[in-house]
This record gives C-alpha cells, structure tokens and sequence, in this order.
C-alpha cells in the first residue's frame, strides 16, 4: 500500500524557515515524481515544486523560486521541502503527492515541466501538515 506521511510543519515567525519532510513507503514503482502542493483556506490547491525519483530534476512555482528547496534523502524514501523565506502568504496546509511514471511494462508519457505542478497530475496523497507564518 503505497503511504505518504508529511511532517515538520508548525508555527514560525515572518522570515523564518522550516523544513518539511514526506517520508514514503510501499513503493513499487521504477520511476516517480513527487510533488508539494499546499492550500491556503479559501483557496485551490496548488503546486510548489516536484523532483523525479529517476534523475532527481526539480521543478519549482515561480512564487517560491529561491526561497523553497525540494530534496531527497540518499534511499530515496523520504522527500523534504526545506521553506526560507517565510511570509504569512505562505500559510497553508502542505501536501506531498506521488505521480508514478513507470512500473511493470507500463510507462507513461514524462509530464511537461509546467504539468508537474497540476493537482490533477497527481495519484496519491498524503494526510498534510499545517504551516503557519505569524507577521
């Protein structure tokens, strides 16, 4: 049964950091590309950034270019998002999501970059973790 746990959110200042991680499990896939999205209240769901298991290359929002860093760990079984930087406007629930790319015989078409970031794109889900910027 393939299971993402987040963890690492909580309460930090305006300007401050925190690094969240998405540790993973019952994995069966050769290739995947994981995701962080988050969803502020009142707002859709969207995409921070994705790496690919395969090659580790990474993909970020715009909105957070320079500021939020994705990572693995050498087993590739857990995935961090370390957040610097943090404004109030960065206050959400933060979700990590897994899209497979290949297992078995099957393969699928690589996603365009700007797609990796789509909720759609996505077939698992974690339970999220609250993140909180006070001013």
């Amino acid at each position: 049964e393939v299971q993402l746990v987040e963890s690492g959110g909580g309460l930090v200042q305006a300007g401050g950091s925190l690094r969240l991680s998405c540790a993973t499990s019952g994995f069966t896939f050769d290739d995947y590309v994981v995701g962080w999205f988050r969803q502020a209240p009142g707002k859709e769901r969207e995409g921070i950034s994705s790496i690919r298991r395969s090659d580790g290359d990474t993909y970020y929002a715009e909105f957070v270019k320079g500021r939020f860093t994705m990572s693995t760990d050498n087993a590739k079984t857990t995935v961090y998002l370390q957040m610097n930087s943090l404004s109030p406007e960065d206050t959400a629930v933060y979700y990590c999501a897994v899209r497979p790319e290949a297992w078995g015989t099957i393969t699928r078409i690589p996603l365009p970059l700007h797609d990796r970031l789509k909720v759609s794109e996505y077939d698992y889900w974690g339970q999220g973790t609250q993140v909180t910027v006070s001013s």
